[in-house]
């Protein structure tokens, strides 16, 4: 029987474009961004030269969270190219978590005990600057359905594998079709027991967590959890709190990793809001990297000494179950690094 809810949700639906239209009409464009925003053209240069980089790619669902007129917004500052991109400080570079050395087969990155990440889609629907994967070779790493039967062959012949987590880009930008084959496939593999999904999509275009997601994700036998990014309190809106809801429903559970950034989210104060905001989501605090020294983010830098300092303080602010843990990623280790 469909309730009432249910019918209102699905008419929601309807009414809005599809979460593929939301997808394929992001902002492309640096000049658009800024002119929608109200921005002048003193920040255009620097938009341009940073694009020419990395490209800009914003949704407008994302965009309409920011404030008019604000270059300082901390939403705006993720996603805004500036001309500090072209700058290369010592150690900052393409690949800095040395996943090269960890890919045994087209499209599957091999680096702890235990588990295995796959590279479900090549594409995000929103390209952050101090994204650590921004200069990955996807066209290397983007396998066909006929490609896949190698990584899921290398899966089946590790019973010490017991867990899959979908990566990119962003998986949820593939079509439920294809995540569901793969989905399938996995379970099918007896000593998987979880399947892990790294996604920004849920948070960015809120309309993603539709019917045919929750389909195939409600019926996996495989334990799922969902990693959201967020980096600060102003990107959950009502959407993405109905989004997370959904997801809960189907047996999801929710975790978030964010990002320490300069001028985003480097305070103690937006720290705290966001971890009881995460939590009125139904989502957990998990982690909060410091940045990985990727060629063209060396701006949103915050010193490990300072890190530490603004995690020690946070605590005096939260309960010990909404302290996201301070790691850093360094290549060889075999877990992720407490600072």
């Amino acid at each position: 029987m469909i309730v009432a809810s249910d019918r209102l949700e699905q008419a929601s639906e309807v009414s809005r474009p599809s979460w593929q239209h939301q997808l394929s009409h992001a902002i492309r464009d640096p000049r658009v961004l800024c002119q929608y925003l109200g921005l002048d053209d003193t920040w255009l240069e620097g938009a341009r030269t940073g694009h020419a980089l990395f490209e800009v790619r914003v949704p407008e669902a994302y965009f309409k969270r920011m404030a008019h007129n604000a270059p300082d917004d901390p939403l705006l500052r993720q996603v805004l190219p500036l001309g500090d991109e072209i700058l290369a400080p010592a150690g900052y570079v393409a690949d800095p978590l040395e996943e090269a050395d960890h890919r045994p087969v087209r499209g599957l990155i091999h680096k702890y005990a235990g588990r295995v990440l796959l590279i479900a889609s090549p594409t995000c629907a929103v390209n952050c600057r101090y994204c650590f994967r921004r200069h990955f070779p996807y066209s290397e790493n983007s396998p066909s359905r006929a490609q896949w039967q190698e990584a899921l062959d290398y899966l089946r012949d590790d019973p010490g594998i017991h867990e899959a987590i979908l990566s990119g880009g962003d998986p949820l930008a593939a079509s439920d079709r294809q995540l569901a084959w793969l989905a399938g496939e996995l379970e099918r593999i007896p000593h998987l027991k979880r399947l892990r999904i790294h996604t920004r999509l849920p948070v960015v275009i809120p309309d993603r967590v539709d019917s045919d997601l929750l389909a195939w994700l409600g019926n996996t036998r495989l334990q799922k959890v969902m990693v959201l990014h967020i980096n600060h309190a102003n990107e959950i809106d009502q959407a993405v709190v109905d989004a997370c809801a959904r997801l809960k429903a189907v047996g999801v559970t929710l975790l978030n990793q964010s990002v320490l950034l300069r001028g985003v989210n480097d305070d103690v104060t937006t720290l705290a809001v966001l971890s009881e905001r995460l939590f009125e989501a139904g989502v957990l605090p998990y982690y909060l990297h410091v940045l990985d020294p990727v060629q063209g983010a060396a701006h949103f830098d915050v010193p490990d000494e300072e890190a530490r300092t603004l995690v020690t303080r946070l605590r005096d602010h939260l309960p010990g179950f909404l302290m996201p843990r301070l790691v850093r990623e360094i290549p060889g280790e075999a877990s992720k690094t407490p600072l």
